[in-house]
C-alpha cells in the first residue's frame, strides 16, 4: 500500500514538474508581440538621445568657462582650448586666478567620440559638435550642434 502511494505521489510530482508547450508558446508569442511594439520607439530614438547628450555636455561646459572667466576676466582661447578648463595654461593668456581643483574633471568628447570644437578670442566663444557625421554642415543626425544655437 505504502509502496502504491509512493508510485502515485512520484508519477504526480513527474506530470506537475514542468511546463507545457502551449504555455511555452504562449510566452514567447507575448514576448515578440511586445518586441514588435516597443523595439520600433526605443531604437529609432538613439539619434535624438545623443543630440540631446551633445546638447547637455555643450551647457555643462558653458558652465565651466562662466566659473573660469569669472576667476579670471577672461575665457581660455582657442589655442589653449578646453584643455584650460582641467589643467591651467602655460601659454598666451596665462590665468592669474585659476581654481586649483579645475574647472572640469576632463575634457569631454561628444557622443560620437569626437572632440567639441571650441573657438575663443578670450572675450567670446563657440562650442561645436558636428553631429553623426564628424564634419561640418549637416541635417537631422549630422547636424552640427553650437553653443550660439542652445540659448
Amino acid at each position: 500500500m505504502i509502496d502504491r502511494m509512493h508510485s502515485v505521489l512520484e508519477r504526480y510530482r513527474r506530470d506537475q514538474a514542468g511546463f507545457t508547450l502551449i504555455e511555452i508558446m504562449v510566452v514567447v508569442f507575448i514576448l515578440g508581440l511586445l518586441i514588435t511594439l516597443v523595439a520600433p520607439r526605443i531604437l529609432g530614438r538613439t539619434d535624438e538621445a545623443r543630440q540631446t547628450k551633445a546638447a547637455a555636455d555643450i551647457k555643462a561646459i558653458e558652465q565651466a568657462l562662466h566659473l573660469y572667466k569669472l576667476d579670471n576676466g577672461f575665457y581660455p582661447t582657442t589655442d589653449q582650448g578646453l584643455e584650460a578648463l582641467v589643467v591651467p595654461p602655460t601659454s598666451g593668456m596665462i590665468p592669474k586666478r585659476w581654481n586649483p581643483d579645475g574647472y572640469l574633471s576632463k575634457v569631454p568628447t561628444d557622443p560620437w567620440e569626437m572632440p567639441y570644437v571650441f573657438q575663443s578670442d578670450g572675450s567670446n566663444y563657440a562650442i561645436l559638435s558636428f553631429g553623426a557625421d564628424g564634419a561640418e554642415g549637416g541635417e537631422g543626425p549630422a547636424a552640427d550642434i553650437d553653443s550660439r544655437d542652445l540659448g
